[in-house]
């Protein structure tokens, strides 16, 4: 197959909690040769099993505070109360991008707007909703673990992420997940091949005769 080179790209799947972004993350990693997860930074400390560099970049709040401060990472957030700090380190994306592979994103709204003001033309925004908020707390209550009071906090906050769906480039419904995932892999696949992101093409087209 003739493959031209291109300018890699970032897709964002941002979601609310329970509506199957990791599941579709995981199907499309597992059959896009040139797709690969960001790994991002974290000032907490890795739990059981996880790897520096692979599950994430592991830094104290310190080195943390003077990434943000030397403008090393693209977004970044504070959650559980102010307890951690997770980031996108910005070198290891422009290097990806540059040798035209592409990164999925599992961040919010936030992160996705962040990223793409600082990577103006090179993010994809997919935002993926459920069916119906019935499924969606089915979905919550289906995996365990969390109590009524964590999953009526998920839904409050669910409601509010829905509201920036505008802002994404594309909006997947996720009734079906091979459907869901068959969508989100046409708009990446259709991203790829916008003419401007195709650094090789002029060449490509000279050695047509063209």
């Amino acid at each position: 197959m003739t493959e031209i080179a291109r300018r890699g790209l970032c897709l964002v799947l941002s979601a609310p909690s329970g509506a199957g972004k990791t599941a579709i993350s995981d199907a499309l990693l597992a059959s896009e040769p040139r797709l690969r997860r960001s790994v991002s930074v974290t000032t907490r400390a890795p739990r059981p099993g996880e790897i520096d560099g692979v599950s994430y970049h592991f830094m104290t709040q310190a080195a943390f505070d003077q990434a943000e401060k030397n403008g090393e990472l693209l977004e970044w957030a504070q959650v559980l109360q102010g307890t951690h700090c997770y980031g996108t380190p910005r070198k290891p994306v422009e290097d990806a991008l540059a040798a035209g592979d592409d990164l999925i994103f599992d961040i919010d709204w936030q992160g996705f707007r962040a990223l793409r003001d600082k990577l103006p033309g090179d993010v994809l925004g997919v935002f993926i909703l459920p069916p119906d908020l019935a499924t969606l707390e089915s979905r919550l209550k289906g995996r365990g673990g969390d109590s009524a009071a964590e999953i009526a906090r998920r839904m409050r906050t669910a409601q509010d992420e829905i509201a920036h769906w505008r802002e994404f480039d594309h909006v997947v419904v996720n009734e079906h997940l091979p459907d869901a995932v068959n969508a989100v892999r046409s708009a990446l696949h259709a991203a790829r091949s916008v003419t401007q992101r195709m650094t090789g093409l002029a060449g490509f087209v000279a050695g047509l005769g063209a």
